[in-house]
């Protein structure tokens, strides 16, 4: 297993002649403004906030929508966006910003807390004949959240799927969604150690080595497209996407991911500067479909549907709930599909397996 992990973190690390990217002078700024120039509601897109400008007098000016003041008959200054907003001075002469400055010491960028929802155990308490003592839960999920570009990404899409990395073949369908989580946990902290050790002046073959013995830890190489995953772990190494982004991306993927919808997660002085999209990642894909498909058919469903944005609900199915669904309203094709697909690839492994072997012992 380690063999399999070294040659494919080192050439990583042997092709990337560049250290992480240089902290944006937005992120060391001690005063920055926000606006929504585009006019879609917030201030979350490239070019909406910015670094505010110090003055000659020492004073703070958003350079955001900043205008040139008017020199008045008297000789004063006023500026043309309204007598409310103060001309300061400038080299080019004095100007004025409809835009407030935030000193992120005294008013700090406002963070919505990342969701902490482990999700439902896979195993629970039993008496003694072996009955489950707790709720069963059938098919459920983990409240998890991504984050398309802004500002606390750096402009960078949190959210991007990068193809199936994580495999459905994995655990039983009512395994915990933990487990899936593990396998996205392990693969960042293997890449946040091999990167490490990168920067600070290891080899590629001394990173890989740190790499591996990371993500060796407790993941069935079986388990998760390891090439992908190590060029997905390195994308987010490179931005400013944080352990959670990359689990969900890593599921979302993969299939494994309900979106429930978009809700602002980083805030300035009221206004939006970061978006979050909340998900219910569930086990497998098989789950995630009968999800979507089955809580429509159920009352206990139709009050809460799938919570909110920032609150996504993703309790699992009674095992009464799931004997109510009727399966044969529901369209399980795009898993079908999948399960052809992948059965047709495995032959053609098979096969080629066994003309290897009997080209091996002709002697050819």
């Amino acid at each position: 297993m380690r063999r399999t992990f070294l040659p494919l973190i080192a050439g990583l690390f042997a092709a990337l002649s560049v250290a992480m990217p240089t902290t944006p002078a937005l992120a060391q700024a001690t005063q920055m403004c926000a606006a929504d120039l585009n006019g879609n509601g917030d201030a979350d897109d490239p070019g909406e906030t910015a670094a505010c400008e110090i003055t000659s007098l020492g004073q703070y000016q958003c350079p955001l929508q900043k205008v040139s003041c008017v020199q008045e008959q008297d000789g004063a200054y006023s500026c043309p966006l309204g007598e409310q907003f103060a001309c300061l001075p400038q080299d080019g002469g004095p100007a004025c910003s409809p835009n407030q400055c935030a000193n992120l010491a005294v008013t700090p960028i406002e963070d919505e807390p990342v969701p902490d929802d482990p999700g439902v155990p896979a195993d629970g308490a039993v008496d003694a004949d072996g009955a489950c003592l707790g709720n069963i839960e059938i098919f459920s999920g983990r409240a998890a959240r991504c984050r398309p570009a802004g500002l606390r990404t750096t402009f960078s899409n949190c959210c991007k799927d990068k193809g199936k990395i994580v495999k459905d073949g994995m655990g039983g369908s009512i395994s915990s969604i933990g487990t899936k989580i593990a396998v996205a946990k392990g693969v960042f902290t293997g890449m946040k150690a091999a990167f490490t050790a990168f920067k600070a002046g290891a080899t590629a073959g001394q990173a890989a080595s740190a790499g591996a013995n990371a993500i060796i830890v407790g993941i069935d190489p079986t388990s998760i497209a390891i090439s992908l995953a190590i060029n997905f772990m390195m994308d987010f190494l490179l931005s400013g996407c944080d352990q959670q982004d990359m689990e969900v991306g890593m599921l979302r993927g993969s299939g494994m991911c309900h979106e429930v919808g978009s809700y602002c997660s980083s805030k300035i002085l009221g206004i939006c500067v970061q978006k979050a999209r909340g998900h219910c990642c569930f086990n497998t894909k098989l789950g995630r479909i009968i999800q979507e498909q089955g809580r429509p058919q159920l009352k206990s469903f139709n009050g809460l549907g799938w919570g909110t944005p920032k609150q996504p609900y993703c309790r699992g199915f009674t095992p009464e709930e799931f004997q109510a669904l009727d399966f044969s309203k529901m369209d399980l094709s795009e898993y079908y599909s999948e399960i052809e697909a992948r059965a047709q690839a495995d032959i053609q492994i098979d096969m080629k397996d066994k003309i290897d072997a009997y080209m091996d012992v002709i002697g050819h």
